[in-house]
């Protein structure tokens, strides 16, 4: 028997995250809570670069791949604020860490400009 659910639970997931997000804040690590995310994986205590965002930057949620989409959009000429290697980039609301993945690992120094391109979270059908 074939497993199956309604996409409006996928969506509601990716709803929270599109409508609670602050910041695209980019990290030398995973971060597993908030502070981690916003202080601890910077290399000065704070995070290597932090863009804001609203829900209005996100296009529509729709079908992904093997599931549903939400696409954060590109960041473009964010200032750097600490000097380190991005691994990581996550989605911060105003108290809470709620998403994380990799990007390409890429040294950073104060004071520049980095670009974060368009990426999407992809939330698989049942399977």
């Amino acid at each position: 028997m074939a497993k199956w659910q309604n996409d409006a639970i996928l969506d509601a997931a990716l709803s929270y995250i599109q409508t609670n997000s602050a910041n695209v804040v980019l990290c030398t690590a995973q971060p597993a809570t908030f502070s981690e995310a916003t202080t601890s994986y910077g290399s000065g205590g704070v995070a290597l670069a932090t863009s804001a965002t609203v829900s209005a930057d996100y296009a529509a949620i729709a079908d992904g791949v093997s599931g549903r989409k939400l696409v954060v959009p590109q960041r473009q000429d964010v200032t750097v604020d600490d000097t380190g290697t991005a691994t990581h980039v996550a989605i911060i609301s105003g108290s809470e860490l709620l998403y994380v993945t990799t990007c390409v690992s890429q040294m950073l120094s104060v004071g520049n400009l980095v670009t974060v391109p368009e990426w999407e979270i992809e939330l698989r059908d049942a399977v």
